[in-house]
């Protein structure tokens, strides 16, 4: 377990040895003057820092996280988390011009990257970009992601699972003219729910990797935090709610319901809303994964309760559990929770009741056909092998390299593909959230599937993936060459190594 001080020294002294000998190296001012030809719609400030957070009772815990101000733009661009450490959330129309002022005030070197927005390489926050303490990155770019829940988070590579874990996360949220156009529940209505799990020492300090194993299966907690907060609770009326949530979790996997066993009804998943609305009987979350969901609490009474869970989902002899509803946790004096153990997420509080006239949507976004035919390899996918080797995570045999690329990770600039990712299993037997970066995709097919509840509809960035399991994915390789990444977000997995660059060729 770590104090404060040993928290923040090992973050620190760690940095030197994990990066010594990468290719690449810093290129601290490479974007710190502003283009004079970009003139933004909006202006922002983000500032990377360590702070203090008042998470459990007693002692503020020590976190990292973003503060921001906004430069430029109206109020609603920019709204602070409060008392949670997560950095504030950033809303924007599409087509809008960004500008950003990265200051790095952390104790080590880190980037951003924006989760799932289309940017061009230069903006994405790729780890050869990382800037030193006390230095600063200047992003420009315009937002053509459709409506959606996008997210934003460090991505230095060996640290950008530690970096997350410290507290810095934040959404970015994009609407645009279809979207505000349906009548879909708006402002105090639209409620963003982060899911994290933390561990905390007996002085409330983070608790991270304390033994080899966890590098492995991937860090698990043994609290959940919603929005920062522990045992979470959100008093709404008896009415419609958008409920946004993000899987901000290092490892875990949600499996998502509703306590009382009524069904979910999903209206959006990565990359916005859905042609139409889907129902499920729960859903599974994966790291970096984000859904969508109509919560109606009509009818209801002042005082009644809704909470969502997570149900069991068995993940194996990795995952932590002991047997059917076993666990080591804090029920049985065990420091983590198990990878697919049972537990309440959020619990609704009714607080008033009103009637309202908002109905769910039948149609809510257009989706023009993307199918296999259409793709230049469409008789030969592309094929990613995702294995664990020698405790080492893999993609095709390979670990990450700062600057290179295979040639078989080189993709035309204006093609479609289909790609495959292939979950080999064998021992260690480990799920692999699959993020690509630059771009949404659309899942073409799943073989092997192990579970219910997968979330494939719609535009994705991130693609859960079990043991055994093959997924085809559509990709679009459009306005943006360079180099970009691909990996596992099993955030421990990509510090190992389980990452790659693939390059977008113009000519």
């Amino acid at each position: 377990m770590l104090n404060r001080r040993e928290f923040l020294y090992l973050a620190g002294a760690g940095t030197a040895g994990l990066l010594a000998g990468q290719t690449g190296g810093l290129r601290p001012l490479a974007h710190a003057a502003a283009d004079s030809d970009f003139q933004p719609d909006v202006e922002l400030a983000l500032k990377a820092t360590v702070s203090e957070s008042p998470i459990l009772p007693g002692r503020p815990t020590v976190v990292w996280t973003y503060r921001g101000r906004l430069l430029k733009g109206e109020a609603w661009h920019l709204a602070d988390s409060g008392r949670s450490y997560l950095g504030p959330t950033i809303r924007v129309r599409r087509g809008q011009k960004i500008r950003i002022h990265f200051y790095n005030e952390l104790p080590e070197e880190s980037i951003i990257h924006w989760h799932g927005l289309h940017v061009p390489a230069e903006m994405d926050g790729h780890p050869r970009d990382v800037i030193a303490t006390g230095q600063k990155f200047v992003y420009e770019f315009e937002v053509r992601n459709r409506a959606g829940t996008y997210w934003y988070h460090p991505h230095p590579h060996a640290r950008t699972g530690p970096q997350v874990y410290g507290g810095l996360a934040g959404l970015f949220i994009v609407t645009d003219d279809e979207e505000q156009s349906l009548t879909l529940p708006r402002d105090a209505f639209d409620l963003p729910l982060v899911i994290q799990d933390r561990t905390f020492d007996e002085n409330n300090g983070l608790v991270y990797l304390t033994h080899p194993m966890e590098r492995m299966t991937g860090f698990l907690g043994n609290r959940i935090l919603v929005n920062g907060q522990p045992r979470y609770a959100q008093k709404v009326l008896s009415r419609p709610y958008r409920l946004r949530i993000l899987n901000g979790s290092n490892s875990r996997i949600y499996n998502l319901a509703w306590a009382d066993g009524r069904p979910l009804t999903v209206i959006g998943t990565d990359g916005g809303l859905l042609p139409s609305p889907i129902v499920r009987p729960n859903v599974l979350l994966g790291p970096a994964e984000r859904v969508e969901i109509w919560a109606d609490f009509s009818g209801m009474g002042k005082g009644d309760e809704a909470t969502l869970v997570s149900r069991e989902l068995d993940l194996g002899p990795l995952s932590g559990m002991t047997g059917p509803g076993g666990m080591r946790g804090p029920a049985t004096g065990g420091r983590f929770l198990p990878n697919g153990a049972p537990f309440a997420v959020v619990r609704f509080e009714i607080s008033h009741t009103e009637k309202s006239s908002s109905r769910l949507p039948q149609q809510l976004g257009e989706f023009p056909p993307d199918d296999m035919d259409s793709a230049a390899n469409h008789s030969a996918p592309r094929q990613f092998h995702i294995a664990m080797n020698h405790m080492r995570g893999v993609i095709n045999n390979r670990v990450f390299e700062m600057n290179r690329v295979a040639d078989d990770e080189v993709v035309q600039l204006g093609t479609r593909e289909v790609w495959e990712f292939i979950n080999r299993g064998g021992m260690p037997a480990l799920p692999h959230p699959m993020h690509v970066h630059g771009l949404q995709f659309r899942v073409l097919g799943r073989l092997g599937s192990l579970y219910d509840g997968y979330l494939d509809e719609g535009w994705k960035d991130t693609v859960l993936l079990m043991p055994g399991e093959r997924v085809r994915l559509m990709m679009r390789f459009e306005d943006y060459d360079g180099l970009f990444l691909y990996h596992c977000h099993n955030l421990e997995h990509e510090d190992m190594g389980m990452m790659r660059n693939y390059y977008v060729r113009a000519t």
